[in-house]
This record gives C-alpha cells, structure tokens and sequence, in this order.
C-alpha cells in the first residue's frame, strides 16, 4: 500500500504511449476511411456525434470528475453511486429524445443516441475511478481499444458499405469496450459498497460537491453546444457536404489535444489536487504548457506550410478543401492543443466560476467569429476569422494560469492500493 501519488513525469509518459498507440490506428486508417465514407456522410455522422456529446459531456453531472478528490474510499464509493444513478437518467434521457428527434426527422441515426450516451459516460467514469486509483496503465489500454478500436470497426462497417451509421458504430462499440476494461482492469470497484449506499450519504456527497454540477456542468455542456451550433450554422449555410468537410478536419486535427491533451491532463490533475504548495502546482502548470507549445507549434507550422496538400494527399482530391480549412485553423488548432488538458487546472485550484464566464465569453468569440467567417466569404475565410478571434482569446487564458497568484493547495490524502 502507498499513499503517495505516482510521479507526474512517469504517468505521463505511461498514459502518453497509450495515446499515441491509439492515435496510430485512426491516423493510418483515415485515409482509407475517407475513401469509404462520402462527405455526406461525414456530415451526417458529425451532426450526430455533436448532439451526443452535448449528453455525454454531462451525463454524470461531473460528480465523475469529483472522484480524484475524494478524501477517503467511503466518499469515493458514494460518489462513484451518485454518479451511476445520474448518468441512467442521463441515458433514459437521451433515449426518450432520440426517439422524438428520430420520428420527426430531426437527427441523423437517432436510435442511437442513448447507447452512444451510455457507451461514452461509462468511459468517462471508469476514467476518472481509474486516474483516482493512479492506474494508468489500464487507462493507457482503454484509450487503444477505445479510440484505436473504434477506427478498425468504422474500417470494417464502411467495408460492409452500411453508409454512414458505421461510423457511428464503431465509436459507440470502441467506448462500451473501454467501459468494460476499465471495470474490470482499472480499480477493483467494490460493488456492493457502491449499491449499499445509502440516500443521506448521497445526499451529502452531491452537496460537498455541488461546483461540479453547478458550475462544471454548465461549462462542459456549453464547450459541446458550441459544436453543435456550430455544425448547426454550417449545415444551413451549405448542408451536409460542408459539416462533412468540417466534421473530418476537426476530427484530425483535434486528435492530438484528445488523445495526448488528455493523458496530459489525466497525469497532472492527481498531481495538482495533491500538490504541498502554490509554487509546486504553478510549476507544474508551466512545465506541461511548455511542452504541449513545443508540440502545438509543429502542428501549426505543419498545417499553414502544407495542410491543402497533405489533405488531398491523405484522404483523395475530394477532401483538398478540408484541406484548406486546416491551414486556415491552424494557429487555433495549435492553442487549442495546448489549452484543452489545463481544464483540469481550474477544476483543482478552484475557480471553476472563473472558467465558466471565460468558457462563456470564448464560446460567444467563437460563433460570432464562424458567423461572420461565413458571412463575409466561405468556409475557409470562417476558418481565418476563428484562428484570428480565438489566439487572442487562448493567450489571455494560458497566461492567466502560468502567472496565478495563488493556487490552493487541496493535498487531498488517500491510500493507493499497491
């Protein structure tokens, strides 16, 4: 038994090749992917995927995220059970809501809605119940089998040329696979405990922990409504065709800031709700921003140099204005690499207030700056106008947190089985 947290470089590195073996898979079979699955398609599965995640991203109420400061294993069993009893909510939600949008017509592939919603927070939870324990080898293998999984059965569905639910299936499945690893791997969930908890317990958990529904929710449920309205405005300035082409762009360049952005972030929040001092977690902070900037300026640089070609290279001629649009992104594709794992930050120095009405403000920037994109010329000039509107507003956030006065110090103590 030890009670000390795994060290932040070694956990980084751990979780850091688990995502870039997952990484591997969608980036070698993207090519063959785009060559299956028409922009069309792409479209239908983007404006699917977006609505899901406006579910998925709250379908704990966040109490999920809670679970790595929890003070002892009786709050983490009743979080862990608050947790599970919202998200099937959550999923009966999404279920009775697909199930209208279907029969009127209004989402593509809506039966599917709740199993990709429960697929997704089982993921998520047994995530944070994994980073809680400092398992991170099993959560470096969830991440293969969930993303690198997923790729292989969109791979194989496109081959069975079921159109464009296949690349919703292959998500949906590589996240259940995950879900259950992580149940099985990443640890040892005592069960019983968790059903025994009783409702004052509960109760009492849900008011310690009240930030995460009352202001993180807010925040993540907003960041995925901006997707949406996002494919929202797209898809009635030029239908399916263009959020197709949005819809793979962003799914490859955002890769990185998903999979290395997050085992980042998985490995420095332990070490933030566990720092002995301000000085120690702003040293942190720093150190992981420096990083990811090294790495973010490669894939801006990459991206303005070359994307129209690499694209039409990758993917087939069709995709060339994708293509287009990634050089355009990519100053905002390189900040956002770098920002996306600092949600963490917040979360453990306590100021999730403050990055709500930040996230606030950047979500409007942003939709006011694709609009006007639009506006004014086509999709490529609302990819220049986002770059432009959100450097400025990416800067203001990574400085405010290199040079925060005064980080709390949580030093939250648990036991770490061996």
């Amino acid at each position: 038994m030890s009670s000390h947290p795994v060290a932040l470089p070694r956990a980084t590195l751990t979780l850091l090749a688990g995502a870039l073996l997952a990484q591997a898979l969608p980036l070698a079979l993207g090519p063959w992917l785009a060559r299956l699955y028409s922009p069309e398609d792409y479209g239908r599965y983007t404006t699917f995927a977006a609505v899901a995640a406006n579910f998925a991203v709250v379908a704990c109420a966040r109490y999920d995220y809670a679970l790595p400061m929890a003070r002892d294993e009786a709050e983490a069993d009743a979080l862990l059970a608050l947790a599970v009893r919202v998200l099937i909510g959550v999923i009966v939600l999404a279920g009775l809501i697909g199930a209208l949008a279907g029969a009127l017509g209004w989402l593509p592939h809506a039966g599917w809605l709740a199993l990709a919603v429960g697929a997704a927070g089982a993921a998520q939870l047994g995530t944070m119940w994994a980073t809680r324990r400092q398992r991170f080898l099993p959560l470096a293998v969830s991440r293969v089998v969930q993303h690198g999984g997923g790729a292989l059965l969109q791979l194989l569905a496109g081959l069975a040329l079921i159109g464009s639910v296949g690349l919703v299936i292959g998500p949906l499945l590589g996240a259940l696979a995950g879900a259950l690893l992580l149940a099985l791997w990443g640890g040892g969930i005592a069960w019983r405990r968790v059903v025994a908890v009783d409702r004052e317990r509960l109760r009492e958990v849900a008011h310690r922990h009240r930030e995460f529904p009352l202001l993180n929710t807010p925040h993540a449920f907003l960041g995925a409504l901006q997707d949406t309205v996002t494919v929202a405005l797209i898809g009635a300035w030029a239908g399916d065709p263009a959020v197709g082409l949005w819809g793979l762009a962003l799914r490859y360049l955002k890769a990185p800031a998903s999979l290395i952005g997050g085992a980042v972030s998985q490995a420095l929040y332990p070490r933030l709700t566990g720092a002995t001092s301000g000085a120690d977690a702003r040293r942190a902070v720093r150190q992981v921003i420096a990083v990811l900037g090294g790495i973010a300026a490669v894939i801006a640089v990459s991206l303005l140099l070359a994307g129209p070609a690499l694209f039409a290279w990758a993917f087939g001629e069709r995709w060339r204005e994708a293509g287009e649009l990634a050089r355009a992104l990519g100053p905002y594709i390189g900040l956002h690499f770098i920002a996306s794992p600092m949600a963490v930050v917040t979360m453990a120095w306590q100021a999730q207030a403050w990055a709500l009405r930040l996230a606030l403000f950047g979500q409007l920037l942003f939709v006011l700056a694709l609009g006007i994109g639009l506006w004014l010329g086509d999709l490529r000039g609302a990819g220049w106008c986002l770059s432009a509107a959100m450097s400025g507003y990416f800067g203001y956030y990574l400085y405010t947190l290199c040079t925060w006065s005064d980080p709390p110090v949580v030093a939250v103590t648990r036991t770490v089985p061996a």
